[in-house]
């Protein structure tokens, strides 16, 4: 073994100097990068305009890099511009500076509102930054630091690209960045300086202005003249001599109906604190030189008032408590509670009755007693009786969640017609406020999926809201749909139509609970006109009536009404449910469904006209029956059911359940067909001694082909026959009409049993917890609060709200359509109506910090509002005419009170007016000697120093240099350009 190792300890290892290095690789991908984005050689575009910088698009796009293992991202930042000329790009412009050195001398764009970092401190229209891809990751060491930008210079010069190219060094939140720029012959270096605590000879212009010439170095002895553009920022937080116009709400109020200085049916708006926390004022002198001002640490010629230019902007209150979002947002809550409306109100038998009951003798009676879970066979109105009395028994008045003053109003505001001794048969009350029917904001209801909002539901939905945020809560809640159940209990027992409904059907592009509400309304309409019809029925009724309503007695019932005298007062679920009972009527026409049946199987006319004719709603215009050529007449027939959207679903799943075999397919269309069943007796019984084709004409027309042919004599005659498909053997119109006898619609059979219907409504509505009466009713508090939204945004006329408000309706039609939507994009929705009421109420806060309203001239008054929309739709907003202007003197006003308030010690100074404030001090320069200072000390101080000096020898080509310079309270930045002649150096 110790021999074959001698010759492995021999080998020794061979470097090969050929093979690239990583520091080689990155920046070979620095070129490449480069490359592929065509930053290669230089490109001159147009001179910026004014305010380009904000206004403009700005596009980057990105690629990832590697150094060895560290990964970096390098991204390209440029301003979209349309290049009238591209043929420069081509060309080898040696003697021309490249753009971006040419831009530090540009003065249209000086201290952008909105820009990237080195926008505002460069100029530049166009860079690329090398960052370290991960957030945590840092460049802190300065052989790291020098060491890319060694990477940087390589390519720059290897590729000939004349786009500044910057590396971020340190922490990323410290925003510190180095840079070169390379041209033919020339060389811009990017420098910074950022420290925590400032030296104080910088905080001035003399001392920065130092700086500047000593890193210029320049060789001439006269100094070219330094640009100077300078800008002070101001801020304004005192705005207690403004109160904020937005009252909050006085929860104990309630008088006349009124709950927190609303009514109910009404959702409040607007802010509860102000949502404008601070006024930035910019002063800004955007051309001076260097012996025009003094400003040292001894005096300042920088007074704001004399500035040339003023810019506005304001700094919103982050996420301000606004009454609307918040009273949406807390009855969302109650979706995700589990809780049933026993379990809230405290309705457990066991445990209440077990504390007042503490004998053992009363264990048998209290198991036998029935339960509160609900059970089917057990009736949803005993269910909802025995729990009231517990309700009662178990809770004294004073611990009820809603008082009896506060119920009251509610109920009379649902139930406009309980206040009246004559029932408004459904009809809803008006409201001035709601969308006129028929309009754009009326049927938003269809989008939303939600009710119209002159409905019930609609009302209910906004009760429940006011009461879970100003009454009770949850237990609020529960309290008022508990008795809401019962009132719909009690006007189905006494034929009492429920107000604020729409007659007919149940309206499918409504939410499910405001189907079963209409549900319950056809349901009730059945019965009392059942129960109408059995009164009339005992005095004197003429024949002709009984075409009013298909399910009405007729004058045959006579006989049989005699037994039922004591049973009108009755409700009709103590007789309607006994199929025996209901068919009893038909005992008098034995013989004659006989004698029909038989001949509508023979086809033979003398026997089916042998039985008078009955139900006849019409005669029908042209038809005639084909084999007799009496008159064709439509029959009363009966409705077809009424379907609410669940019970539809039901009803297509136990279709798709059948399957699709011939047994299934058959069973199927039997299902189907008991409408089409009942017609065909209506028909029979209207129409004695009419065929299968008689009823076709008039129910399905084209299933009746009549075609023009030549009889035996040569005359043209129309010849009809049924269409193939009812030709079919075993075809289910002709075993229906095979099977149906000749009955009229009275005496048949209900297609549609309101009284099973109603309990099953009742029992649903019953069995709801709070959070499903607030899924099913969420839908229409977000109707609700767009339309509130829009009736505020209409007084202040926000343009960019409309289009907020226009995105909102789209995204929420595209959400609550569909039948469970996700509580994230219920929230978003919720948020986005938040943000709009935030905006609304910031427009409102600022035009009464400005007193738009109190302006007596016109003119004033719209330069105003112009000026306040532009404040909250623009980042930055210059002041016309600055500090003499209409707004300018305005803004001075709320800096001189503020300042009185936090300077002087005198109360009645310090609550004086700013007008008279104003008189008082006389004339800026009056107060300057005073000593009095109008404005704070200044948050912030921009300087920008610019000039063009030979570097670094005399002979030199004279190139632009800049540096950027901001203070703040805890923040100083120095940011640098300096070109040089690299052409002999």
């Amino acid at each position: 073994m110790a021999a074959d190792s001698e010759p492995e300890s021999e080998v020794f290892e061979i470097t090969d100097f050929t093979t690239a290095s990583e520091w080689e690789r990155f920046i070979s991908k620095i070129e490449e990068v480069l490359n592929d984005w065509k930053l290669i050689g230089n490109c001159l575009g147009k001179p910026l305009e004014k305010g380009i910088f904000t206004s403009g698009t700005w596009e980057e796009k990105s690629d990832e890099i590697s150094f060895a293992d560290f990964k970096f991202s390098i991204t390209h930042h440029y301003l979209v511009q349309d290049s009238t000329d591209k043929e420069g790009k081509d060309e080898v412009l040696e003697d021309v500076i490249p753009q971006s050195m040419q831009d530090l001398l540009c003065m249209n764009n000086d201290f952008p509102p909105r820009a990237h970092c080195l926008v505002r401190w460069y100029g530049l229209r166009e860079f690329v930054v090398i960052a370290p891809a991960a957030n945590h990751d840092a460049v802190l060491s300065e052989s790291k630091c020098n060491l890319l930008l060694s990477s940087v210079s390589i390519a720059l010069g290897n590729t000939g690209c004349q786009v500044p190219l910057f590396v971020q060094i340190h922490h990323k939140w410290r925003r510190m960045y180095v840079g070169e720029c390379q041209g033919h012959g020339v060389r811009t270096d990017f420098e910074m300086v950022h420290l925590r605590k400032v030296p104080n000879q910088y905080t001035h212009l003399s001392g920065l202005l130092d700086i500047f010439k000593s890193k210029i170095g320049c060789p001439l002895t006269p100094l070219p003249p330094v640009s100077i553009a300078i800008r002070f920022t101001y801020v304004l937080q005192d705005w207690q001599q403004y109160f904020w116009p937005q009252q909050p709400p006085d929860i104990d109020a309630l008088v006349g109906g009124e709950v927190g200085g609303l009514e109910f049916g009404k959702l409040p708006f607007g802010a509860c604190e102000d949502p404008i926390s601070e006024l930035h004022l910019a002063t800004t002198w955007p051309h001076l030189t260097e012996g025009i001002i003094v400003d040292n640490d001894v005096y300042s010629d920088l007074d704001p008032i004399q500035a040339p230019h003023w810019s506005v902007r304001v700094r919103k209150a982050e996420n301000p408590q606004c009454l609307l979002g918040d009273f949406v947002t807390e009855f969302f809550k109650i979706c995700r509670r589990k809780e049933s409306t026993d379990e809230i109100l405290g309705r457990s038998t066991f445990e209440e009755e077990g504390r007042e009951i503490a004998d053992i003798t009363h264990a048998l009676s209290k198991l036998t007693e029935p339960a509160p879970v609900p059970i089917h066979k057990l009736s949803v109105s005993n269910m909802v009786h025995t729990a009231k009395k517990k309700i009662r028994k178990h809770r004294g008045v004073e611990e009820s969640p809603l008082n009896n003053d506060v119920l009251n109003t509610i109920l009379l505001f649902l139930f406009p017609d309980a206040a009246s001794e004559k029932p408004l048969d459904g009809s809803s009350s008006t409201d001035n406020n709601n969308p006129i029917s028929g309009s754009e904001d009326y049927n938003l209801y269809n989008q939303f999926k939600s009710a119209p909002s002159d409905s019930l539901t609609y009302k209910l939905a906004l009760c429940l809201c006011m009461i879970n945020f100003y009454h009770g809560g949850l237990k609020g809640v529960a309290h008022l749909w508990q008795e809401f159940v019962l009132e719909m209990r009690f006007r189905w027992e006494n034929n009492f139509l429920i107000p604020g409904l729409a007659s007919g059907p149940p309206d499918l592009r409504c939410c499910l609970l405001h189907q079963k509400l209409q549900m319950l309304n056809c349901c009730i309409e059945r019965k009392k006109a059942r129960d109408e019809g059995r009164k009339t029925n005992t005095s004197d009724m003429h024949p002709g009536d009984a075409r009013k309503a298909g399910d009405q007695l007729g004058p045959d019932n006579l006989k049989d009404m005699d037994k039922e005298k004591g049973e009108v007062g009755k409700s009709w679920d103590s007789w309607s449910d006994s199929e025996e009972e209901f068919f009893e009527c038909l005992s008098d026409t034995e013989e004659l469904k006989g004698n029909g049946q038989e001949s509508a199987k023979k086809g033979g006319p003398k026997e089916m006209t042998s039985f008078k004719p009955e139900g006849r709603l019409y005669q029908h215009g042209k038809l005639t029956l084909l084999h007799n050529g009496e008159p064709l007449y439509i029959p009363v027939t009966q409705e077809p059911a009424p379907m609410t959207e669940d019970l539809l679903e039901e009803q297509s799943e136990v279709l798709a359940k059948l399957g699709t075999s011939a047994e299934g397919a058959h069973l199927r269309a039997r299902m189907q067909s008991a409408c089409l069943l009942s017609d065909m007796e209506s028909f029979k019984a209207a129409n004695p001694g009419c065929f299968l084709e008689d009823f076709v004409r008039w129910y399905s027309p084209r299933d009746y082909i009549e075609e023009e042919v030549i009889d035996e004599k040569g005359n043209m005659v129309l010849k009809g026959e049924l269409s193939a498909r009812m030709k079919i053997p075993s075809n289910m119109w002709v075993e229906a009409w095979e099977t149906a006898k000749p009955i009229p619609a009275r005496r048949q059979r209900r297609l549609f049993d309101d009284t099973r219907e109603a309990e099953k409504v009742l029992h649903y509505l019953a069995v709801q917890k709070p959070a499903d009466l607030a899924r099913h009713l969420l839908p229409c508090v977000i109707h609700a609060a767009v339309l509130k939204v829009k009736e505020e945004e209409n007084l202040e006329n926000i343009s960019s709200v409309k289009k907020i408000i226009k995105q909102i309706i789209t995204h929420s039609s595209k959400v609550l359509h569909f039948p469970n939507p996700e509580d994230k994009k219920l929230e978003e929705i919720i948020h986005q109506i938040t943000n709009v009421e935030a905006i609304i109420a910031r427009a409102r806060s600022l035009k009464a910090k400005f007193g738009t309203e109190k302006c007596e001239q016109e003119e004033e008054k719209e330069d105003l509002e112009r000026f306040v929309s532009c404040l909250l739709e623009q980042p930055e907003v210059l002041v016309v005419g600055a500090g003499r202007g209409h707004a300018g003197k305005i803004i001075h006003k709320l800096f001189v009170n503020a300042q009185r308030l936090t300077e002087s010690s005198d109360e009645a100074a310090a609550m004086a007016p700013p007008e008279e404030e104003l008189k008082r001090m006389g004339s800026p320069e009056e107060r300057r000697q005073n000593s009095v200072s109008d404005f704070p000390p200044p948050a912030g101080r921009e300087l920008i120093l610019r000039t063009t000096v030979p570097r670094p020898a005399p002979y030199s080509r004279a190139l632009p240099q800049r540096m950027y310079s901001v203070l703040t309270k805890e923040d100083f930045r120095l940011a640098g350009a300096f070109s040089s002649d690299t052409s002999f150096f």
